[in-house]
């Protein structure tokens, strides 16, 4: 009898939703041109996503009647609509969509903190799509570790890649996995794969991030061999040189010498050739640090972790060559490309924050510029001839690279005229010095995608581009750094 009234109350929700009376915000889902708009009731979007009630109570009903209205562009239009419906009336029939759709609708549950639903669709697929999964593994595997939430999946997916490596490391798209996903499998303690093969396997997939390499080391140039220790320069730590025997070491480690650490590469020499010697203390430590280091990620779409390090020792004025002191957790505050990256959202977002690093990707091109503030940003008016609108600090810096590939090709200039350092007019996005990386926008121009900006040397010591050339700015990241224990 409690199921019947459950049922009922469930259909009536429903017609709840399909009425076209009653209903005060309006759901605009999908980008241009696949958008569809979703009439709902805020009373129930409240009570039933966490997510949405944060969303809706920034878009409440005005005044003058005007419905509340708000956009989730991140998801499609049909996998809302199958969403909403378990809103309203807490079913959800999968039986008619394909794995696929239902990977989809699990994403979506996830952002809009409906763990329930997240719960009861990871059960599924385990219970349901085996087969599916294992022939996807991939798929799967990276989707499993994009989002916390998705714990039950992680665990099958980490159970499977102990007793199966196979489904993953020769699979197709092997070579397309994140550093993240393919560091976390080579630390698995169970992983059923020798030493020697996971070094293989690495090489591989680093050979392939950078398509100009062969497969032949003898003919690589110094520039080929410095490309593959950057790419590969964190999964170092990991691998068990010691393990291999001698002819394994000669024939799969040391033709690739130049991307090994000197330091590691020269112990390794001695433990092949003394089966009694052991590694100095220091050196021993140097290895922990390292993998300390290596095991932390970024959530970064311009920059690796290699720049976190770098730009973290930057933070605490060491040469490039000196080993990491200070673990910096690289703490993403804002993201956006295009229209969603205007000065008003920048200020509204990360104003009276500090410590906090730019990213800045310049468009057409691989050049990454950046900078670092100490201080808080803030938002100020223009008074001409007034330096009212700059913050004072002696701290904070500037950088470029030239790509994303080799950290070693970059500029660092460091502020030389500390009243100018940080510029926080109200109408510019992140910007440093008088004019020496300006971003422009505001009421002019409405997105930094369509904006020009510049880099004239004036505040900071050095000029971090080839020409004062305006440019136009395609992705942008802020971090606040913090201290990570």
């Amino acid at each position: 009898m409690a199921d019947k009234l459950l049922l009922q109350l469930s259909q009536n929700l429903l017609e709840i939703l399909d009425d076209d009376e009653y209903y005060d915000v309006t759901i605009e889902v999908g980008n241009d041109p696949y958008i569809k708009v979703f009439r709902a009731h805020m009373v129930i979007l409240n009570y039933r996503s966490p997510y949405l009630k944060r969303i809706v109570s920034t878009n409440k009903k005005k005044n003058d009647g005007t419905l509340a209205h708000i956009k989730l562009s991140n998801i499609l239009p049909e996998t809302f609509q199958i969403i909403l419906r378990y809103i309203y009336g807490g079913k959800i029939s999968l039986v008619e969509h394909d794995t696929l759709d239902i990977i989809k609708i699990l994403i979506a549950a996830s952002e809009l903190s409906l763990q329930e639903l997240v719960s009861y669709l990871q059960s599924f697929l385990i219970e349901n799509k085996m087969n599916w999964m294992k022939q996807n593994f991939n798929l799967v595997y990276q989707t499993s570790f994009k989002n916390n939430s998705f714990l039950e999946l992680q665990k099958f997916c980490t159970e499977l890649i102990s007793k199966q490596p196979e489904k993953i490391f020769n699979s197709p798209d092997f070579t397309s996995i994140s550093e993240k996903v393919l560091i976390s499998l080579i630390q698995l303690d169970n992983l059923q794969m020798n030493d020697v093969q996971i070094w293989d396997h690495v090489l591989k997939w680093g050979i392939a991030q950078n398509p100009e390499l062969s497969s032949d080391p003898s003919s690589y140039s110094n520039d080929d061999f410095i490309a593959l220790k950057n790419t590969l320069q964190q999964f170092i730590p990991f691998i068990k040189f010691t393990e291999f025997t001698s002819k394994e070491f000669l024939n799969k480690v040391y033709p690739y010498k130049k991307i090994i650490p000197e330091e590691l590469h020269e112990n390794l020499i001695k433990c092949f050739l003394d089966n009694d010697y052991k590694p100095s203390k220091k050196s021993e430590q140097t290895l922990k640090e390292t993998k300390k280091i290596s095991s932390r990620n970024i959530d970064s779409k311009i920059i690796t972790i290699q720049h976190a390090e770098l730009i973290s020792k930057w933070i605490d004025r060491l040469e490039i060559t000196d080993v990491l002191k200070n673990l910096y957790e690289f703490k993403l505050i804002f993201r956006g490309s295009r229209a969603g990256l205007t000065p008003k959202k920048f200020h509204e977002i990360c104003d009276n924050k500090s410590h906090t690093i730019s990213i800045i990707k310049v468009k057409d091109s691989n050049e990454i510029l950046g900078g670092y503030n100490p201080i808080i940003w803030e938002s100020r008016d223009f008074i001409e001839n007034s330096e009212r609108e700059y913050s004072a600090t002696k701290d904070s810096f500037i950088f470029s690279f030239n790509n994303k590939k080799d950290i070693n090709n970059h500029i660092l200039s460091r502020v030389k005229d500390e009243r100018f350092a940080i510029d926080n007019y109200s109408n510019f996005g992140p910007s440093f010095g008088r004019s020496d990386l300006i971003t422009y926008g505001g009421s002019i121009t409405p997105s930094f995608y369509n904006c020009t900006s510049h880099c004239k040397r004036s505040s900071y010591e050095k000029h971090i581009r080839e020409n004062n050339d305006k440019f136009s700015i395609e992705a942008y990241e802020i971090f606040q750094i913090v201290y990570d224990n």
